[in-house]
């Protein structure tokens, strides 16, 4: 594709987004930044919650991995799908009865200041590893479509990108980030779609011929059950499920969007939508990774050794400039969309948990919440280029890798204080945080060997937050039983 074409489609993009930002914006102080003013229509909400969910990962990863592992992913979304519904049955009432603007305040309120700061900072260290990987995808396109034409090294894009997303969410925060997700939402769903109907229309298929070529190729196989396979269907969904409930019912990403909603029902509403919608979208995404291998199939395509090339390859050089320029803006958008939102979320958690700027005058609030934006901004640039130094596997397998360790303390937090009504010595729990994802860690590098020769996959999340279970039970007493300092 042309740089320049690539410099006015990028640049068109972000004037969009610009504009979106201002007109939002307007009159924005820092309760628009957290919380929206609690003012956000709930549909709009759901809409925005695909675009950030179905990040750069989802979008060129996923398609690749179908000629990995066929359609076994959709076992995990299928997960996810039972996770939203817990979610939206069990956790939203909670953060909407204690009035949360951070969920981990209830970690606070329940167990006290050490508990408080580690379910904190375990997402800050979450979000900002899974936050950099995503927009390391869409920083690598962006190099190829533009960047690399004109000599200029990586670690300009990735400051350029991350600068973008400093401009237009700096003041108006989470009522600017839902506007602009809904918009980028358009952009990567109809990428995927024009993607379907140009491959369809050059391999002479109409829609019931496309449903027959991909169900009944190996490709579109979803189901796996030798026990010892890190896609076995009971890892996956429930791995799945778990990753949901940490990954958006104990994740100040995805609630702050939630929490933005003016009521309770609503928030449900957004909720159950949106996971309807998010497996629909997901399936299509799988439905394009078969079609990008039938197409390359027949046409004697030879494709890049590297699953996540895939769909990039093809579509700036196979699939027409319409399905480039697609391409482009949707992966920018999928990219984007996720770390915007996240972005956001570091800079209310760091504000309001680290810092109790709700409790301060506005312009200390303001004076707070600037300074926490620009760290994290830097601290993603920092990451971006050292993830881009020692990648070596498929992002999609990567970031689910590095979530199942880090939010596994935060399941475990969440669990022990909604399941059990002991109180804990608080001041154990850092240390128990950090021992959990260690002990984790050792079982699945050693599990062929000391299991029979099974593998982990997902599931790592749950082992996880067992072992934070049972920490916080070894250094808990009932409520009536006198509290030992320890």
């Amino acid at each position: 594709m042309n740089p320049l074409l690539v410099f006015f489609v990028v640049a068109g993009y972000f004037a969009v987004l610009l504009m979106v930002a201002w007109l939002t914006s307007r009159k924005a102080d820092t309760d628009t930044f957290f919380i929206a003013n609690r003012r956000s229509p709930w549909y709009l909400v759901a809409f925005a919650m695909i675009g950030a969910t179905i990040s750069g990962v989802t979008f060129i990863s996923v398609p690749g991995e179908v000629g990995n592992s066929a359609f076994s992913y959709f076992q995990f979304i299928l997960g996810n799908l039972v996770g939203y519904w817990l979610v939206a049955g069990f956790l939203l009432p909670l953060y909407y009865r204690l009035n949360l603007i951070t969920i981990y305040s209830f970690l606070g309120q329940r167990f006290g200041y050490w508990s408080h700061k580690t379910g904190s900072f375990f997402f800050i260290l979450s979000k900002l590893v899974g936050a950099a990987f995503r927009l390391y995808l869409a920083a690598g396109v962006l190099q190829l479509a533009f960047f690399d034409a004109f000599n200029i090294p990586f670690g300009v894009t990735v400051l350029v990108s991350i600068l973008l997303i400093w401009v237009y969410t700096f003041k108006g925060g989470i009522k600017t980030i839902i506007w602009t997700d809904s918009l980028q939402t358009l952009f990567l769903v109809g990428a995927v779609i024009l993607t379907i109907i140009v491959i369809s229309r050059d391999l002479g298929w109409n829609l019931p011929t496309m449903v027959s070529e991909i169900s009944r190729n190996p490709l579109s196989d979803i189901f796996t059950w030798d026990w010892r396979s890190g896609n076995n269907f009971f890892k996956q969904f429930f791995g799945g499920l778990f990753i949901t409930l940490v990954i958006v019912g104990m994740d100040q990403d995805s609630m702050q969007k939630n929490l933005t909603c003016k009521t309770l029902r609503e928030a449900r509403k957004n909720m159950i939508t949106f996971s309807l919608a998010f497996v629909v979208t997901v399936f299509l995404f799988l439905c394009l990774g078969a079609m990008l291998y039938i197409y390359a199939g027949k046409q004697g395509l030879q494709l890049p050794a590297a699953s996540d090339d895939v769909y990039p390859w093809l579509a700036f050089n196979k699939l027409g400039l319409a399905v480039g320029i697609a391409f482009l803006i949707g992966v920018i958008a999928a990219a984007y969309s996720s770390a915007d939102s996240a972005l956001t979320s570091l800079t209310t958690t760091l504000s309001i948990d680290f810092f109790n700027a709700e409790k301060r005058p506005e312009a200390q609030r303001v004076q707070i919440k600037s300074r926490a934006h620009i760290l994290f901004s830097v601290l993603l640039a920092l990451i971006i280029l050292g993830f881009r130094a020692v990648n070596d596997q498929s992002v999609v397998v990567a970031v689910f890798t590095v979530a199942g360790y880090t939010y596994g303390p935060i399941l475990g937090l969440f669990l022990f204080g909604l399941l059990t009504k002991r109180k804990i010595r608080d001041r154990w729990v850092p240390f128990i945080a950090v021992a959990a994802p260690a002990l984790s860690w050792l079982i699945s590098s050693n599990s062929e060997e000391w299991l029979g020769g099974y593998t982990f996959g997902f599931e790592i999340l749950i082992l996880n937050g067992l072992l934070m279970i049972i920490g916080l039970w070894a250094v808990s007493h009932k409520q009536d039983e006198l509290s030992v300092s320890p």
